[in-house]
Formats: structure tokens, sequence, C-alpha cells
């Protein structure tokens, strides 16, 4: 069963092909998309079960050593990555598909998007299971090259600028991963993990400590953590709905699963630990004073992503056993909430016209289950119990609080005050967006009186100058497309059923924290012989 590690890399770039070849059809593009998401899914899901019952699950291409070839691993942290990132690609893709549709016409074929798609979860598999750094650098570059066909799609003037910032943050942080590789290469003369892990421990302290900064800030700005964060909440948001889903909930993790894997395997006595305390504290707490300012949902979303990378980051650096397990569970948490809440701010902006907060008002009676689905994953976000995000952040608490030492202490009020805030940040969000009437000027008052139902009551501005409408409903009439709401609502299912599977899950991830620091499965599954 070992050559299905490699279907999820394969699958997807066979399947983009077929798109390119079927580039006029429409249908047949539809349906080679979702039977290829759905079987990587099954793959996933079964790499998933062997991996927990039978140690991790390898795949020497081509027959070539692990010191010599490429190796593809599916251990308990791979699977579980892969099986979370392929459920919410096939979610986003059925998203896609509505809202192609329902703008475009059912006979009109996403020529482009298509393939890209594809080539992208072919990215994020491929990193995930990479077993050597040079082939998470070429999964790195499958998603630079995709996500900026995705992220510039329409080509408006506001998505190529934001789409040239993304591709030259993305470059950077290529230059400094081949300079980094090309560096762990040249002291240790491998770059496969397993092989990597021994032989390391050879190399000067010095040396050592150079070659994880390197490392580690290549990663650092792929996963958007505090200060090479600034490039994130300026690229996200301009992108089509489903792009920002699938970017939010997918990209910035495969750079935290990078930096997991090399501090449990190839740098296990990290004497960065404290620094990344820091940073994690810096990155939560400066994301989340960024959300609180924001009067546009893409935006504050686009800081509240950036906020949680930080917990994730915390966990990693505490080194323990609990803190590692809970930085894996709320990275699985994280994929989830986040995406469904970008998925949710299209269908917003679809049945608002607009993600400015400024501009909306009176959606909950309008369309009820809107209101819905937007609060549940943002309470979700914000760690309501018992929901999945109040789990993960109470394991995180835990952790830090069982620590040594004043510094993690801090932190753990860090990761407190944040959450606090997050709470703040989307009930402002859901108040203004839902419950408030909207206010348009005077001057749109024969427009909207047209488009509106309820009473209109005139009233000043703030400024003094002119007088403002507040509207009390949208028109009840009107409806989101159900090919769009659907896969949304499957989402919000999937981020409670982390909530009722949270014993099991953490179960998984307390196994797969263990295994990380006992390194032992991993080496011997690739290299056949202990560390």
């Amino acid at each position: 069963m070992t050559h299905l590690v490699s279907l999820p890399v394969i699958l997807p770039l066979l399947a983009a092909g077929l798109c390119l070849v079927f580039g006029r059809s429409a249908s047949a593009q539809r349906i080679i998309s979702i039977v290829v998401l759905s079987t990587t899914v099954t793959i996933a899901a079964i790499l998933l079960y062997r991996a927990d019952q039978y140690g991790p699950q390898v795949v020497h291409v081509g027959g070539w050593p692990a010191q010599l070839g490429i190796s593809l691993v599916a251990d308990r942290l791979s699977a579980l990555m892969l099986l979370v990132s392929s459920v919410v690609t096939l979610i986003v893709l059925l998203y896609s598909l509505g809202q192609g549709i329902s703008e475009f016409g059912r006979e009109t074929p996403l020529s482009v998007f298509h393939p890209t798609y594809l080539v992208l979860s072919a990215g994020v598999s491929n990193a995930f299971l990479s077993a050597d750094l040079f082939n998470l650098f070429v999964g790195f570059e499958i998603l630079l090259a995709a996500s900026y066909v995705l992220i510039t799609l329409g080509g408006t003037e506001s998505r190529i600028r934001s789409g040239t910032t993304y591709i030259v943050v993305s470059l950077l942080s290529s230059v400094i991963f081949l300079i980094g590789i090309a560096s762990v290469y040249a002291a240790t003369g491998t770059t496969n993990f397993a092989d990597l892990s021994g032989k390391m421990a050879d190399v000067a302290p010095s040396v050592q400590l150079i070659l994880q900064l390197l490392l580690l800030t290549a990663f650092a700005i792929k996963a958007a953590v505090f200060p090479l964060s600034s490039w994130l909440p300026d690229s996200y948001p301009t992108a089509p709905a489903p792009v920002t889903a699938v970017f939010a909930g997918l990209l910035t993790k495969v750079g935290v699963y990078a930096i997991i894997r090399i501090q449990t395997l190839i740098f296990p006595d990290s004497p960065l630990n404290d620094l990344l305390l820091w940073v994690a504290l810096a990155t939560m707490v400066v994301g989340i004073l960024g959300a609180v300012a924001q009067s546009d949902i893409k935006r504050m979303l686009s800081f509240t992503l950036v906020s949680h990378i930080g917990y994730m980051i915390f966990g990693i650096a505490l080194g323990t056993d609990l803190g590692l397990s809970g930085a894996i569970f709320y990275v699985a948490h994280h994929i989830t909430i986040q995406t469904t809440l970008f998925l949710v701010t299209g269908l917003i902006e679809l049945r608002g016209g607009s993600t400015a907060l400024d501009k909306l008002g009176g959606l909950a009676k309008a369309s009820p289950l809107l209101a819905v689905m937007f609060f549940i994953p943002a309470m979700n976000l914000a760690g309501i119990p018992p929901l999945s995000g109040f789990l993960g952040k109470l394991a995180l608490v835990e952790a830090g609080t069982g620590q040594p030492g004043w510094l993690s202490t801090v932190v753990v009020v860090g990761a407190i005050v944040t959450s606090l805030l997050t709470l703040y940040a989307v009930a402002r969000a859901w108040n203004r967006a839902f419950w408030q009437p909207r206010s348009v000027d005077a001057s749109e008052v024969d427009e909207f009186g047209a488009l509106y139902s309820g009473h209109a009551d005139t009233q000043s501005s703030p400024s003094g100058q002119g007088r403002g409408v507040a509207v009390e409903a949208y028109a009840v009439d009107e409806r989101l497309p159900r090919a769009m709401v659907l896969p949304t609502l499957a989402l919000v299912a999937v981020g409670v059923g982390l909530t009722l599977a949270a014993g099991p899950l953490f179960a998984l991830t307390s196994h797969a924290a263990v295994e990380l620091h006992e390194r032992t499965p991993y080496i011997q599954a690739v290299l056949g012989v202990s560390p």
C-alpha cells in the first residue's frame, strides 16, 4: 500500500493536463477536478489510518536510496495535514464551481482555473509528503507558480498589484530557502530529513545556528510570522473568494509544517526556542491589534490569520509533547475555520455587495442562514467553549503554564489577550454586518428604496454634512446560490466535527508529537536504520 503515498502528488498533476486537453468543456473540467480531488481525500484518509496503525508510510521514487533520490513519507503529522488540506481543497473547489456557474453560466469553461488549482493541490501535497529539503523547495515553487496565477485571476489592477507583492516576497523567501539548502548540503553532504537528523550533530554549533536561522527565516516568510508578515493583509483580500479561502487555509500552514519538521527532526535541541517564544508573542499581539483596527471583513480576517499563526509557533517553541500536540491540533483547526470564514465572506460580498462594514447591515434578517454560517466559525476562531478553537488554545495554555520560567507565562497571557481581542473583532463584525441597520447617503435613497425593504430613517452624518439613511434589511426574496451555500455549510459542519471528534483527534496529535520527538520511527522508515 506504500505506493499510495505518491498519488496525492501525481493524480492532480495528471488531472491538470487533462483539464488543459478538455479546456473547451466546462462539464469535463468539473468532473475531472471533482473526481481527482475526491480520490485524493480518500487516499489521504487511508494513509492517515496506515500511518497511525503501522508507522510512517514511505515510497522511494524510482527505487533510489533515500540519500540519493526523492522519498515521500506519510507519518501521522504529514498524513493528518494531507487529509485536512485535501478536504478543504475539495470543498473550496465545489464552492468555486458554484460561483463560476452563477457568474458566467453552466457552459462557460474556466480553462485556466481548473488546471492551476489542481497544480496548487499537487504542490501542497508534495510539500507535506516531502522527505528532503530540496523536494520541499520544489513543492513551494509549485505553490508559488500556481498561486500567482490564481491571485491575479481577472487581471484587475488591484489583483495585479497584490500579486506582484506576493510574488516578490515569495521569491525572496525562495532565494533564502535555496541558500539554506545549499549551505546545509555543503555542511552535511545531504538534504534528506532522516539523514540530516544524524549528520547535523557532527556540524559545529555555530554553523548549525546559521543553518537553522536561514531555514527558519525562509519558512517564517511563507508562514507570515511577524515581523515578516506585512505582505499578507495586502495580498489576500483582493483575490476571488475561493482563492483567498484556500490561500488563507493552506499556504501559510505549509510554512508552519516546515518549521515543525525541521525543529523536531533536524534541530531537536534548538537554542532558538526562546526567540521563537518572543516571535510567537509578537505575531499574536501585533496581528490581532491590526485586526481590531480594520473596517473590512476580509482585511480583518487576514490580520487574524497572521495573529493565530502565533499560537502554532508558541506550541512549537515550547518543545514539549503537549505543546507540539496542541500546535498540530491548532493547525488542523485553523485550516478549517479560516477557510470557512473566507468562504462565508464571499457570500456576504455577494449578498451585501461589499465586505466593508460601513456598507453592510441588516443581513441577519435578510439571510438568517448566512448569519449562522458566519457566527459558528467566528466563535470557533475566538475560542468560545466548547468549540475546537477553545480546546486547542486550552492545550497550548496548559503546556505554557507547565513550563518553568517567566517567558512562557508572558506568552500565555498574550495568548489569552489575543483570544479576547479576537472575540471583540469578530463580534464587532457580526454586529455591524448582521444586526445593525445599513446606512447609506441621502442621495441614494431612491436607488436603495427600490432594492431594499424595511423603513428608512434619515440621520445626521457624523460630520454634520448631509444626511444618511438607515436601511433595516435587504430584500428577502433574494437567494444565495445553492451551489455556493452547500459547500460552505459542509465546511462549517467539518469545523463542528473537529469539536465532536476532539478526543480522538487529540489522541492522534499526541501520538504524532511523541513520534516527532522520538524521531526513531521516521528515521527507521526512511533509512532503515536507527539514529
